[in-house]
């Protein structure tokens, strides 16, 4: 017999080495684009539903989907109050500002808390992605939420992400959640496109630049990790006053500094892939 004899290095490769997961495309997509942060409170829905929009701008048919099922913003940020229909077998998209859009955020009231255990999410996850009529669209932009957990392993493992920006300030305490974004998305093999530095800063009456959250970190953070810097967007009031009215202000305002911003963004990103 020429039996193989299995030593302690070949266990532990075994155990180490990386799954394989079967990742399927969400139907009716091109491609598919996470924004994420593993922290709350840095801009990441704003930012996911303002490049949505810049997109769109650039002439790409473009879909929304609200990921953030214990703190869905899309409803909010796009002032949208009504129900999505069905047919019996999918969800049908909301369509406003001529994107298509999906939040758990839609199906409950806006203060009804989502108190549900990890199978619910990933099940709720896997009818947003499998049983909603999205319709030809070039990009859908998923608005991840915080942390590093089921939510994100279900899209992940089971979701063909063609590719995540991460959304952070410069905030150390920010980035140290960030980090281990990057290194959960490594892990999982989901290609990383690069990191944004959101509120970097602001411009005072004075014209002077303060950094409020710190200066560089993101892009500290995207060097010692070997990520893109892929830029700075500054702290503007008319961002969070639009975004309150339901009208993002690449939408309200596309000649605005900020929306020249993500405009420039979109438009990288329909050339990169598109």
């Amino acid at each position: 017999m020429n039996d193989k004899k299995v030593g302690l290095s070949d266990t532990m490769k075994a155990k180490t080495e990386p799954k394989t997961f079967k990742r399927n495309p969400i139907p009716g997509t091109k491609f598919t684009i996470a924004i994420s942060s593993a922290k709350g409170g840095v801009g990441k829905s704003t930012f996911a539903t303002n490049l949505a929009l810049a997109l769109k701008k650039v002439g790409c048919k473009v879909g929304i989907l609200d990921a953030d099922i214990y703190g869905p913003s899309l409803p909010k940020l796009f002032s949208i109050n009504e129900k999505p229909g069905s047919d019996g077998q999918t969800l049908k998209p909301i369509i406003k500002y001529e994107i298509q859009c999906m939040s758990i955020g839609f199906l409950t009231d806006e203060q009804t808390p989502m108190i549900w255990r990890g199978p619910m999410v990933t099940s709720a996850i896997k009818t947003f992605t499998q049983k909603v009529g999205w319709k030809d669209l070039d990009f859908i932009i998923v608005d991840m939420p915080p942390g590093t957990g089921d939510t994100q392993l279900t899209f992940a493992q089971e979701i063909s992400i063609d590719g995540a920006i991460i959304v952070s300030t410069p905030q150390e305490i920010a980035l140290q959640d960030v980090k281990r974004g990057i290194r959960m998305f490594e892990k999982l093999k989901v290609n990383i496109i690069g990191l944004i530095d959101n509120m970097s800063h602001f411009i005072g009456d004075d014209g002077k630049k303060y950094a409020i959250f710190g200066e560089n970190g993101v892009e500290r953070t995207a060097q010692e990790f070997d990520k893109k810097f892929l830029g700075q967007i500054p702290i503007n009031s008319d961002v969070g006053k639009y975004g309150d009215m339901g009208i993002p202000i690449v939408e309200k305002d596309p000649d605005h500094e900020i929306a020249k911003i993500y405009l420039k963004f979109a438009d990288e990103i329909k050339q990169s892939y598109l």
